[in-house]
């Protein structure tokens, strides 16, 4: 374990000193997301699809070493919006020339689904949702410093049916005091 890290600050502190900017560098674009439907207090999942550019791969949500860098999606949702239970693919297990030890990974595409739970009294409408996707991306020779990608969707709140048809709470009972 201590020569992963060892060979990962080397590879990592190697790449601060040429960051990559342009066409050739390392990349995550949100390239799918479709609106999602609900009603108040109903909830519907949002899914996410994202494209890492090609040659470069990027740590999954839950790599094998806790001192490698995560990816993860952090939302900044309106006010009434909630969003919850996000959940991220199984990386890849790959093995690379500098390295002994397998990495966890996610390379070309992969989707994030999210739970998406408007409050009760939110008002019927179009609601963007913003947030950012944090990752670290790596090629086969080399790491690249930490970065983040804007990220957004939007959340169309429909007008809840008339009549309810759910459960409701029965009646009390007419014989209790108060």
């Amino acid at each position: 374990m201590k020569q992963l890290l060892t060979v990962l600050l080397l590879l990592c502190s190697a790449a601060w000193a040429q960051i990559p900017s342009g066409p050739g560098a390392p990349s995550v674009k949100l390239i799918a997301a479709d609106t999602v439907t609900v009603t108040p207090g109903k909830s519907a999942t949002a899914t996410l699809l994202f494209k890492i550019s090609d040659g470069f791969h990027i740590n999954s949500n839950k790599p094998n070493s806790e001192l490698l860098i995560p990816t993860a999606l952090r939302f900044n949702p309106p006010t009434d919006i909630m969003l919850a239970k996000t959940t991220y693919p199984a990386g890849e297990q790959m093995t690379f020339p500098f390295l002994e030890e397998k990495l966890s990974v996610y390379s070309g595409e992969f989707k994030v689904t999210s739970m998406v739970r408007p409050l009760r009294s939110v008002r019927p409408g179009t609601y963007r949702v913003h947030g950012e996707l944090k990752f670290q991306a790596c090629n086969d020779r080399q790491c690249f410093p930490p970065r983040t990608t804007p990220i957004a969707f939007d959340v169309k709140v429909a007008k809840a049916s008339a009549g309810g048809g759910g459960r409701r709470n029965p009646a009390q009972s007419p014989h209790i005091k108060r």
